[in-house]
């Protein structure tokens, strides 16, 4: 008996996205409404607050997480009104989280724009992040669903113990894979989980339904964080928004180069330790290490477990039925296979 054909595959023939907008075409007027809630929550009567608030609110990302939770929620019911105001609070409280993680990795820039750690100085920063996290947590006692409330604060918890475990270990040679998909649960992974669960909560799905979509979520996150760190180094900073290797300059050791320090030998894992926490790589030296990542299979490695979670992430959301907000689920575990930016 020959093995089934891995869905990914059986899944290739679906209809291509032309980019993010297209992809949500079905959920824009709510992703719309998730816009307009985060303009209303960046006004303050402090005008710095306002300033910078708006600044980072308005820097449009995928707003991949708002859209989980509207999808999932409209697998079992129509979109509704809470549906759109968790889907904006899950967005503040990610970008809370980014603002940190600007700082700790000094990052200058974020989504093609100048960081706010860069633009305002690390002092107001690490305070604008604390007031978004407390805001996004107060906010969060308006829903009428208690586990939301202590699910996001859960939540809230993992992804700085995440941004803790990277700090502990930059520039660690010695970090495992496992060690490496831990961070990333916690910092990225979790997030989404907590998203589709809260899609499944608001739809009053049952318990085996919740789990499945909260598991799509999941891997879905692995996946794109994975993507993510492959995309540091062959992706292009033009599409990218940042520069390549910022990840190796700010010392975080990700998958690919686990992978390259366990099978390159002595002399491939000296070649990377001379680039760790280096942000002045030069062109041939990108260049060699990129040469010696694809030579020994590091990236393969990596691709291929991205591929294995989005594999995963298929599988818990193909039971359902067949719904436009199932089939725009699947195209994100695609996308976040094998997209470039």
């Amino acid at each position: 008996m020959t093995s089934p054909t891995p869905l990914l595959d059986r899944w290739a023939a679906v209809p291509k996205w032309k980019d993010m907008s297209s992809l949500y075409k079905d959920i824009r007027s709510d992703l719309d409404r998730v816009e307009d809630r985060l303009e209303s929550w960046s006004r303050s009567s402090n005008p710095l607050t306002a300033e910078i608030s708006g600044y980072v609110l308005r820097k449009r990302g995928k707003r991949l997480r708002p859209a989980l939770v509207l999808l999932t929620s409209r697998l079992f019911s129509p979109g509704s009104e809470e549906s759109v105001f968790l889907a904006s609070l899950v967005e503040l409280l990610h970008t809370a989280s980014l603002i940190h993680d600007d700082i700790v990795d000094n990052a200058g820039v974020r989504r093609g724009k100048e960081s706010v750690h860069s633009k305002w100085g690390p002092n107001i920063t690490v305070l604008l992040g604390d007031y978004l996290y407390i805001k996004s947590i107060g906010l969060s006692l308006q829903s009428r669903h208690e586990r939301v409330i202590r699910l996001l604060a859960d939540v809230s918890a993992r992804m700085i113990e995440g941004e803790l475990d990277e700090y502990a270990l930059a520039g660690d040679l010695r970090i495992s894979e496992a060690q490496y998909l831990s961070i990333v649960e916690n910092k990225t992974a979790v997030l989404f989980g907590a998203c589709c669960r809260i899609g499944a909560i608001l739809g009053l799905a049952s318990p085996e339904e919740e789990e499945a979509v909260a598991a799509f979520g999941l891997n879905l996150g692995k996946t794109f964080q994975i993507v993510d760190d492959l995309l540091d180094f062959s992706g292009d900073a033009r599409v990218l928004g940042k520069p390549t290797l910022t990840d190796l300059g700010e010392g975080r050791i990700t998958l690919p180069v686990i992978q390259a320090l366990k099978t390159g030998g002595r002399a491939g894992r000296q070649r990377i330790k001379a680039l760790v926490g280096r942000k002045d790589i030069s062109a041939d030296e990108r260049r060699a290490l990129l040469e010696d990542l694809a030579g020994g299979g590091a990236f393969d490695h990596a691709l291929g477990r991205a591929r294995e979670f989005a594999e995963r992430s298929l599988e818990a959301i193909l039971p359902f039925p067949e719904t436009g907000p199932r089939e725009t689920l699947i195209r994100l575990a695609l996308y976040g296979l094998l997209r470039t930016k």
